[in-house]
């Protein structure tokens, strides 16, 4: 009995193969790009280049109201330094950008949440489609010790690879929420 479940498995194998075989390339699953995959995205693989799409301005958006941020215009808002450990490039960096609550609140997102507010979340977009979510409260200095910031900059310079823009936030273990070549916050209500 079991050598007959066995090739009745192996025969159905093969013709799963041979029918996928014959089917059009179009219908093939297609892999993923390498292109953003790196360790600062907790993907545990080696930086594999740049994006294959390249950042353009951070766009912030809270219900129906948004703002359009570009370095040169974030450079003008005041701006925190943090030293985080890098637990893949096993080093402490500094990152200097501006703190995310300053750029939720214009948008109506409150400064001293409570009750329905807590029920806050972003999602932080990069231009890989790298997305990484944070309660808002997490942003929040009125309610967290922690810290989020827009990174323009890391250790004095510009951000190269990782940038123009990121979104980096102490009190992590790893880099696994940290998104490089950031594009989009949206903030949204849990149900």
């Amino acid at each position: 009995m079991r050598n007959w479940v066995w090739s009745v498995a192996f025969l159905i194998g093969m013709g799963a193969s041979s029918v996928a075989a014959q089917a059009p390339a179009q219908s093939q699953p297609q892999p993923m790009p390498a292109s953003g995959m790196d360790m600062s995205h907790g993907m545990g693989m080696e930086h594999m280049g740049k994006p294959a799409v390249p950042a353009g301005p951070l766009k912030v958006s809270f219900g129906d109201k948004s703002a359009e941020w570009t370095p040169a215009t974030l450079a003008a808002l005041p701006h925190k330094t943090i030293t985080v450990f890098n637990e893949h490039a096993k080093a402490n960096q500094s990152y200097s950008g501006v703190a995310l609550i300053d750029l939720l609140k214009p948008l109506g997102v409150p400064d001293k949440p409570h009750g329905k507010d807590l029920r806050l979340y972003l999602a932080a977009v990069g231009s890989d489609g790298y997305e990484a979510v944070y309660a808002v409260a997490e942003a929040n200095p009125d309610v967290h010790d922690g810290a989020v910031i827009v990174a323009d900059a890391m250790d004095g310079k510009a951000l190269a690879d990782d940038g123009p823009l990121k979104l980096v936030s102490t009190d992590e273990k790893r880099p696994a929420r940290w998104v490089r070549n950031l594009v989009a916050i949206r903030v949204l209500a849990a149900e």
